[in-house]
């Protein structure tokens, strides 16, 4: 589904990312780990046309969307859910999740990805007229995840959802990242829980310092030492 080859990213003059290649079937979970500063949140800026790479190239579904505008990548089916939630504050519940599906031209599947959205989050459904800004962190981090899911995406992209989260909100997160895998989405998940990461997903990629140092099954990065003494704290 999603095909990065000798990618490089810069801002400015530094290299943030440095010629890495992965790949993400469809079906999948895959995990990108590493440490703060490693260059995640970097890979999924440039996947979603908000960095353009300087070298490289990004094939999804078959298609070149290296160069392509932010609002056309979100058209072919990829989504990106930010570090930080970025929810729309002054609007409603119900506002942000319309914002999501602004590409949407049936409106009968908004509906039907409205009622998938509240199905996962019924916590959204009771709020739907308040104001994003007043709900707590973890319903903030399901109306950003559920303002994605209004784009109908094929693949959806998190980026750090257990931040800021208590134990239990992080549990019912990942609850919910495994029933969209269970309905058909793919997901790209970089996240700094390496544990939790590892646990949900298939396979991973570990990234440092811009570059991809290890790559596999998910439940083989798990039991790696190397992974265990740097990510895991064992």
């Amino acid at each position: 589904m999603l095909a990065v080859a000798n990618l490089s990213t810069y801002y400015e003059a530094m290299r943030a990312l440095d010629d890495i290649s992965f790949h993400v079937d469809e079906g999948e979970i895959v995990s990108l780990i590493g440490a703060n500063g490693a260059g995640k949140s970097t890979v999924l800026h440039t996947l979603s046309g908000l960095i353009r790479p300087k070298m490289g190239s990004i094939r999804f579904l078959g298609k070149d969307i290296s160069a392509m505008p932010p609002h056309e990548i979100v058209g072919l089916g990829l989504a990106h859910v930010p570090e930080g939630r970025r929810i729309f504050s002054r609007m409603t519940v119900l506002e942000n999740l319309e914002m999501g599906a602004y590409a949407q031209k049936d409106r009968s599947r908004t509906q039907r990805d409205m009622d998938v959205v509240f199905e996962s989050f019924p916590r959204l459904k009771e709020r739907i007229r308040q104001l994003a800004g007043t709900l707590s962190g973890g319903e903030q981090q399901m109306l950003s995840v559920g303002r994605a899911m209004m784009s109908s995406p094929r693949l959806l992209m998190l980026d750090e959802p257990s931040m800021g989260l208590s134990p239990i909100l992080v549990s019912e997160i990942f609850r919910i990242i495994r029933k969209l895998k269970e309905l058909g989405t793919t997901i790209l998940l970089v996240e700094q829980n390496a544990k939790v990461a590892l646990s949900v997903s298939d396979r991973a990629y570990v990234l440092e310092t811009g570059r991809i140092v290890l790559e596999g099954r998910s439940v083989e990065i798990l039991n790696n030492e190397r992974v265990k003494k740097a990510y895991l704290g064992e």
